[in-house]
């Protein structure tokens, strides 16, 4: 889009990730839900953290992956998220800009530490998340810097946003910034217990054009609309949004319009490791490439091609350059 000083400014929870890999029964012992992720308090916090093993620490958020992914595709991009000023909010800022990404929401001084999600990968590749939200659900409309909105082509919101109420209020006032500017607004679902709490504001969102891109997955759709019938959900999403992505693991993705839906394939792995940040890489490629006016199918290759590259390897960050990725594999940058 013309006259845009970010490709893509992102909006969610700031989050550092402490991930370990786990046996299922692990997750058995400790009443985890697998695939799930669950809001916990600090004293919970502590003790998964005393009974996991051996973890890498990585800058996280499932907004800041996807935003991280872009600035490795070339985009120009910026972050809004609220850390405290304490040792891993410091982690988690230098992260970020470190990456190219503007940042500059200011830390909170007092109150509730910065976010961390313990992250458990099991062999399967498989990740389960228990997160202690802390100072992220601070996040107020007060840190939403209008003419930053304004400034970016699009947009994107995370579906986690919608636990806190001030984050929330957030999220909405964006979104009308960004709307009164001409510019386009992304929404990711996050998370199938995410569209189970809050499934009629999500529905909401999509019908009223507040949110112009919705991004799900499987379960995160079967869950918007009650019916485990892909076909059936497909069609209803068809109906409802004005532009989707719907990720099938290793079927690929499909693109919803009013018009039709075009499935286009997963790119190839040579194994998986952990699928953590595959939907977040995604949705970095795609957004990229409708930031930079490329047509949908190619916007989806360059979301399967960042998606291998993340469940290649433990964590949610990119180990290779995105842009030199999608170079290789002979698409637009």
């Amino acid at each position: 889009m013309t006259n845009a000083r970010y490709d893509v400014l992102g909006i969610g929870n700031a989050i550092v990730d402490v991930i370990a890999r786990a046996e299922d029964d692990f997750l058995v012992r400790q009443g985890m839900q697998k695939g799930a992720m669950t809001l916990i308090d600090e004293a919970r916090a502590r003790q998964i953290y005393d009974a996991m093993g051996p973890a890498i620490e990585a800058s996280g958020g499932s907004a800041a992956n996807t935003i991280h992914g872009v600035a490795s595709f070339g985009g120009r991009t910026s972050f809004v998220g609220k850390v405290r000023d304490d040792t891993l909010g410091q982690a988690f800022t230098h992260d970020i800009r470190a990456a190219g990404v503007a940042f500059d929401t200011p830390p909170a001084f007092d109150g509730p530490s910065t976010a961390c999600c313990y992250v458990l990968v099991t062999p399967d590749g498989q990740r389960t998340m228990n997160t202690y939200l802390g100072a992220a659900q601070d996040l107020h409309p007060k840190d939403i810097d209008a003419d930053k909105i304004a400034g970016a082509s699009i947009t994107y919101l995370e579906g986690y946003l919608w636990d806190p109420k001030n984050a929330k209020e957030a999220f909405l006032k964006a979104a009308k910034i960004a709307h009164d500017a001409n510019r386009t607004v992304a929404l990711t679902l996050s998370d199938a217990f995410c569209v189970g709490r809050y499934r009629a504001e999500f529905l909401d969102l999509v019908r009223s054009k507040t949110v112009d891109l919705l991004f799900a997955n499987e379960a995160e759709l079967h869950s918007l609309y009650e019916t485990s019938d892909f076909d059936t959900a497909a069609a209803a999403l068809r109906k409802d949004a004005k532009l989707a992505v719907v990720t099938r693991s290793e079927k690929g993705c499909i693109v919803v319009t009013p018009e039709k839906t075009t499935a286009v394939p997963a790119a190839p792995i040579e194994r998986l490791v952990d699928t953590t940040g595959a939907g977040d890489l995604f949705a970095a490629g795609f957004l990229f490439g409708v930031a930079r006016g490329h047509d949908h199918v190619t916007s989806a290759r360059l979301g399967a091609v960042a998606a291998a590259e993340i469940i290649q390897h433990i964590g949610a960050r990119p180990e290779r350059s995105l842009k030199s990725l999608a170079q290789e594999n002979g698409l637009p940058v």
